[in-house]
């Protein structure tokens, strides 16, 4: 929480910056100087009303950050249509019109936000082969983080992704957290619990909390708490754990961890040491904790598998790594072990209330796990 606080200062303050320098790029227009007549104060009133309706027109239609994300993605863009005017301008001796930087860079921000959209709003398959020494036979598990239900999909639109899940014939689905938002109203969370009820499995479907499904903010702004989302889960055979575990079928154990989040807030969770102290190490032990933070404590528990959300992946380019760099996060996507424990983290199959991912895509996760040869 404090790493988006921190990045959404400095989003804010480069905003700023990102308004001053379109505003100054959008005088060198030829149109805008032929409006203004010469009148500098006019060339400036003009330049900033345009940049003003270019943030009023993404604000209505998308969100107020989203308008930022657009913006700053411009002033990148333009930046670099600049330097490549300026190169061209070296190498030809020709002059470059400052407002063909504009307008190039325009058509590469529609371009490349219009693939970050696709990339967000549709949905992958990625698959991981997961040896063990263990007796373990073969498993099939599905997994998926950050649904944020009613930001890419609402309750109606759960059922394509139950069905393609189903087609996968997993053993157990895991839901690594963050299934509704903060801003999940009560019919989209009913509606998206009950496809939920439609998934086909050998051993069931478990679910472990993220820092947004119990919310931030009081029950009464989305029309439910945590308690009747847990109703409505377990209504639709999906059990949920919250620094509990279970043994499935004698052969591997899932353990959900309370979400960091709760420590934050001043609750308690439990350690990792803690929650596998009286199992049985001889079986294959599977975690699901929707922040990929603890990692020195699971690889210290020697759990076997630890199954992550919370990071969309990094969401954009460059800023993918930004919780590696300032150990909010010990990784932002991807598979990773260390020693015997197999990290996994999922970008999420939807997205939070940024509407584009250009440095990953959205996904569900299929895992095989399976003895060594």
């Amino acid at each position: 929480m404090i790493l988006w606080i921190f990045i959404m200062a400095a989003l804010l303050i480069v905003f700023a910056a990102a308004i001053i320098y379109l505003s100054n790029r959008f005088r060198k227009f030829q149109v805008v100087k032929r409006f203004a007549k010469g009148k500098k104060w006019l060339e400036r009133t003009v330049s900033l009303a345009l940049v003003a309706l270019l943030i009023a027109v993404f604000w209505i239609t998308m969100n107020f950050m989203n308008a930022v994300i657009v913006l700053l993605h411009l002033v990148v863009f333009w930046l670099l249509c600049d330097f490549g005017a300026y190169i061209f301008r070296r190498i030809t001796k020709k002059e470059f019109p400052k407002s063909y930087a504009g307008v190039l860079a325009m058509i590469f921000t529609a371009i490349y936000l219009c693939i970050g959209w696709y990339l967000a709003n549709n949905v992958w398959r990625t698959e991981y082969q997961i040896a063990t020494d263990k007796d373990i036979g073969k498993v099939r598990l599905v997994l998926f983080s950050d649904s944020h239900v009613g930001t890419t999909f609402d309750g109606d639109d759960w059922e394509q992704y139950i069905d393609r899940m189903n087609a996968e014939n997993p053993d157990v689905v895991l839901i690594a957290g963050d299934f509704v938002d903060d801003d999940t109203q009560r019919d989209d969370m009913i509606k998206s619990c009950k496809a939920m009820g439609q998934l086909k499995t050998k051993y069931g479907a478990y679910y472990a909390f993220g820092n947004h499904d119990k919310g931030y903010y009081e029950a009464s702004r989305r029309g439910y708490d945590s308690e009747e989302l847990i109703a409505e889960l377990e209504k639709n055979h999906v059990t949920v754990l919250q620094d509990e575990n279970v043994l499935i079928d004698s052969r591997f154990y899932i353990i959900g961890r309370k979400d960091r989040s709760e420590e934050q807030q001043g609750s308690q969770r439990a350690d990792m040491e803690s929650l596998v102290k009286d199992l049985d190490a001889s079986k294959f032990s599977i975690v699901m904790d929707h922040q990929p933070y603890d990692y020195d404590g699971e690889e210290k528990a020697q759990v076997d598998m630890v199954l992550s959300g919370h990071t969309h992946g990094g969401q954009f380019i460059p800023i993918n790594d930004v919780g590696e760099w300032t150990g909010e996060n010990a990784k932002s996507y991807g598979y990773e072990k260390r020693d015997r424990t197999n990290f996994i983290v999922t970008s999420g199959i939807s997205d939070w209330a940024f509407k584009f991912k250009t440095g990953c895509k959205s996904e569900y996760v299929v895992i095989d796990i399976h003895e060594e040869d």
